[in-house]
Parts: structure tokens; C-alpha cells; sequence
């Protein structure tokens, strides 16, 4: 890196790997570095945002060649434009929400408008949202160079029709779990959420990282297994869900 996670005013979470907490919905952005790519996960919620997240790669000494998105909602999505020239990658069925012209995208403008987004900052937005080019479906590897590899995983549903984690494996691993797992509140379970599948879900993100990594949420701070667990168990009871 040319400049050190604290310099960019991010959170260091392992070796190659730092997160911020944007601004207003407290969204988790993340950054993955290989030796000669970066991957972006999540890309804020406006274009200005995303445009901040692309220039924070760039003073790391990246250019942001992959973007996950964790889940199809504004908040961390409507930044995606400013990577217009990465592979951009979904869960299955991600890519038909995002199509121009779909009621996908209007139901995105509609949300961010109800959550405070200014109504033309909204509508850019969504005019500019990029293609998923890749929907994942199961499990899918990227090699970002100079030994660095991750882990894209179709975890869901649950928070969403539609929910990647992403998997940075080391010492320790890290867990990038969007909004099905949530810190810094009770985790949100609006008209696209699947109930029913959230406990299941929260599951294959243990299975994935194990006891000992670091699990990232969509909003808040960094938690570990056992927290992870004790949402699982707390959806379950609030959603009835039988174990």
C-alpha cells in the first residue's frame, strides 16, 4: 500500500484487507488487495460515496478490477457506477433487479427517496446502476494475484432474495456478511427479506469462516463467531424457525 489503512481513515482488519463505515446508514464498504487487483465489496450508497470508495483503492495503490455486492439494497449499491470498469458480481438473480427499465430499479429509488436520499441523487443513481456480470451461484474463486484468493459464496436468502458473503481466507479469516449479520442494530427484515431461510443462511457463513474469523456486517462493528451464533438463534425465536 502506498498509504496505511489509518492514513485512509479505514479499519485494518488483516494483511491486504481494511472496511470503512460509510457515513449516514453506517454501511461497511471493504477492500481486498492482491498483488496486482483489488476488490471492492460494496460500493456505498450514492454515486459521490462510490466515487470517495474508488479513490480510496486508487491512494491504496489499486485499481478496483472485481466489486461484489453483498445485496441488492440502495444503501450499498447506488455507488456501483463509479466502478463501471470492474467485473461486478451478485448472487443469482441480482442481475435481472439491476436490469434498465425493470421495476428492480425503481423499487430501489423508491427506498433510498423513503430513507432520506436526496430524490435526484436517487434517481442517478439508479440510471447509472452497473450490470451484474457474474451471478454466483454456489461457490465462486478469484485470484487477485500474489497469492491472494477469495471466496464469492450464495449464501442465501435471507436478509434478501439475493445475499453474497465473501470469504477472505488467512489468520485470520475474514467474513464480509452484508446485511445478515448486523452490529449496530436489530437486523432488518423488510418485503424482500425471506424469513423462513435467515437462520440457514447465517449457517453457511460459520461453515464458511469457522470459529476463529472475523465477521463483517453490513452496519456496525466487527463481531465473531459466537455473536454470529447468538443472532442466528435470536432470528430463529423472532421468526419462529425451528432448529
Amino acid at each position: 500500500m502506498t498509504v496505511t489503512w489509518a492514513e485512509l481513515g479505514w479499519e485494518r482488519l488483516a494483511d491486504g484487507v481494511g472496511r470503512c463505515r460509510l457515513p449516514g446508514w453506517d454501511c461497511t464498504a471493504g477492500l481486498v488487495l492482491g498483488a496486482d487487483a483489488a476488490l471492492m465489496v460494496d460500493a456505498g450508497s450514492s454515486l459521490d460515496e462510490g466515487a470517495r470508495l474508488r479513490g480510496a483503492a486508487r491512494l491504496a495503490g489499486r485499481r478496483v478490477t472485481h466489486l461484489a455486492l453483498t445485496h441488492p439494497h440502495f444503501d450499498h449499491v447506488f455507488g456501483a457506477a463509479a466502478f463501471r470498469d470492474a467485473e461486478v458480481y451478485g448472487a443469482v438473480g441480482t442481475g435481472a433487479l439491476f436490469a434498465p427499465g425493470g421495476q428492480g430499479r425503481e423499487a430501489l429509488r423508491a427506498d433510498a427517496v423513503a430513507e432520506g436520499l436526496d430524490a435526484r441523487r436517487a434517481v442517478e443513481a439508479a440510471d447509472a446502476l452497473v450490470a451484474v456480470r457474474h451471478e454466483v451461484r454456489g461457490e465462486y474463486g478469484l485470484d487477485l494475484g500474489g497469492g491472494r484468493q477469495v471466496l464469492l459464496a450464495d449464501v442465501g436468502p435471507g436478509h434478501t432474495g439475493h445475499d453474497l458473503a465473501v470469504l477472505v481466507p488467512g489468520a485470520p479469516a475474514v467474513v464480509f456478511c452484508g446485511d445478515l449479520v448486523e452490529e449496530s442494530g436489530e437486523p432488518q427484515a423488510g418485503p424482500d427479506a425471506v424469513p423462513e431461510r435467515w437462520p440457514a443462511a447465517l449457517d453457511r457463513l460459520l461453515g464458511l469462516g469457522g470459529d476463529d474469523a472475523l465477521y463483517v456486517p453490513g452496519h456496525g462493528a466487527v463481531v465473531d463467531a459466537a455473536f454470529v451464533r447468538a443472532q442466528r438463534d435470536a432470528l430463529a425465536a423472532r421468526f419462529g424457525v425451528s432448529r
